[in-house]
Parts: C-alpha cells; sequence; structure tokens
C-alpha cells in the first residue's frame, strides 16, 4: 500500500452567527480571518487559505472533514480502496474543487453518517503571510490543522477504514471508562484521528484540537473562558500520551475544541505503541 492519507487539511462546520465566530476565533484562538461574508467564514492557522470554513446553519456541528493525499495518482488508489469496501463515492466536480480551493478530491459519509469525508489533494497555499491578533503561531503546515477524537458505533469498521484504508498508523490504546481509545497518527503528529466504541456517549465528533507553540496563549484563553463565561468540558491538564497541556471548551458552532501546547511527535521507526491506563497525568476534570 504507497498511498496514503498525509494530514488533516480542514473542516466544514455550521454556525449560528458567523460574527461571533470571527470574534471568537480572533480573541480565544488567535485565528486568522482569511474570508468574511454573509454565507461563509475561512479561518487560518498557517501559509493555507483556510483550515475552517464555517457556514450559516440554524443547528451547529461538523458538516465535513477533509483528509489529504499527495497528488492525484494517491487520490485515485485511495479512492478505489474506498468503492472496494462499499462506500458511495462521488467526485467534486470543477465548480466544488474552486469553491474548496483544492487541486481534486471526492467525497463519501462517515460510516456513522455524521458528516460528508472529503479527500482531497492540493489545497491552495497563500502568499500573503499568516497574522495573529494575539501573536499567535499554530503547530500545523505538514503536519494538518490537528486532531479529531470521535465516538463511533464500531471500532472495527472504523479500524478498516482509518488503518486499510486510509493508512495511517496505531499511536496507542487508553483505557477510558467503560470504552478503549484508539489513538491513529498519518504523521508525526502524535494522533490526527482517535476514537471510542462508547455506548455511554452518543456518536460524533467529541472534540477537535488546534495546537499553539506558547503556553503562555493557551493561559490567557483559559482567564477568557473563565472571564467571559464561556462553556468548559475538561478543565486545564496534561494527556499521558501525546503530553498535550490544555483546556476543553465549547465553540460558536456547539462542537468542543481541545486548546493545547507541548504534544510531541513521533516517528515510525522508533515508536511503539503502549496502552494507558488513564488519558491525563492531571487536570482535565470533567464538567458533566
Amino acid at each position: 500500500m504507497n498511498a496514503r492519507v498525509i494530514s488533516l487539511a480542514y473542516l466544514r462546520m455550521g454556525a449560528e452567527s458567523l460574527d461571533k465566530w470571527v470574534d471568537f476565533a480572533e480573541r480565544f484562538f488567535g485565528a486568522m480571518v482569511a474570508e468574511h461574508s454573509d454565507d461563509r467564514l475561512l479561518l487560518r492557522l498557517d501559509h493555507y487559505t483556510y483550515r475552517f470554513d464555517i457556514r450559516p446553519a440554524e443547528i451547529g456541528g461538523v458538516q465535513a472533514v477533509a483528509w489529504e493525499v499527495k497528488g492525484p495518482r494517491e487520490l485515485a488508489e485511495i479512492r478505489g480502496r474506498v468503492t472496494d469496501a462499499g462506500y458511495e463515492v462521488s467526485d467534486l466536480d470543477a465548480d466544488q474543487i474552486a469553491e474548496r480551493r483544492i487541486s481534486g478530491g471526492f467525497t463519501f459519509r462517515d460510516p456513522d453518517d455524521n458528516y460528508d469525508l472529503e479527500i482531497i489533494w492540493g489545497l491552495k497555499s497563500e502568499v500573503a503571510r499568516f497574522s495573529s491578533k494575539l501573536g499567535a503561531e499554530f503547530v500545523a503546515g505538514d503536519l494538518g490543522l490537528g486532531h479529531l477524537f470521535q465516538v463511533v458505533t464500531s471500532e472495527e469498521t472504523y479500524a478498516q477504514l482509518y488503518f486499510d484504508i486510509f493508512g495511517f498508523h496505531l499511536s496507542d490504546h487508553i483505557d477510558f471508562p467503560g470504552a478503549v481509545g484508539v489513538f491513529t497518527h498519518c504523521n508525526p503528529r502524535h494522533h490526527s484521528f482517535a476514537f471510542s466504541e462508547n455506548t455511554a456517549r452518543p456518536p460524533g465528533i467529541g472534540h477537535f484540537m488546534i495546537e499553539t507553540t506558547e503556553l503562555d496563549i493557551v493561559g490567557r484563553t483559559m482567564d477568557l473562558v473563565d472571564e467571559e463565561g464561556v462553556k468548559v468540558v475538561q478543565t486545564f491538564g496534561k494527556h499521558t500520551n501525546d503530553k498535550m497541556v490544555s483546556l476543553y471548551f465549547i465553540t460558536p458552532s456547539d462542537v468542543a475544541v481541545e486548546f493545547g501546547t507541548g504534544g510531541i511527535l513521533i516517528d515510525d521507526e522508533t515508536w511503539r505503541p503502549v496502552r494507558y491506563d488513564a488519558a491525563h497525568y492531571w487536570g482535565h476534570k470533567r464538567d458533566n
């Protein structure tokens, strides 16, 4: 198997208010507004043209998850694997490609029918430098925008999709109360996609993660979250597996974000997956 996914390219999400997202992105994350109209908000984290595509919607949530491959040959190979596995695939037409600012791609539904999966190549890069009003810099670029964690109905189905079809590798496992988390990587970021079959929680994306390079940025965001009464999902803490120091809170799309710093990088030559008995060294107390 030569073709594989190489990074998390972008997320498309719905939100009641794009204006609220502008304020939230600039003040809480330090993301850069690339485009803002009545029907679309694009946010940058790095040199790519966008990492978040926010659309007006009565109900928030993730509408699409895009995974990047190297080029058209890799796209065709993975498309064949997806089709052979029984998924209904639709190729993106010229208008859709232009709208997404990519060079090509196809789409199919997530196995649990939560959102569209888009496999793309050639996300547009901008000559204009990324600039954050907070002075924030992000661990993104070739590592992708960050990671996703998803509660799923079948570990076997998602293992087949991400390991066998997309070409991810196992990072490690974490024992959760009544469930097991499976953490996977497609580049040196410790994990770009994690999932857990957990009947105690509804299926769907639990959170997305973005990583900044400075602890002070995270600390100031933590203060702002507290001052403005933003709903906290998990308090400030440190993870056992990727060593990320982070907190979790709700975005204007009603999706939780993990905002952190200090995540480790790994490589397949030396990395050995282990099984952790807890997700956190300290902190990350959950608000139930």
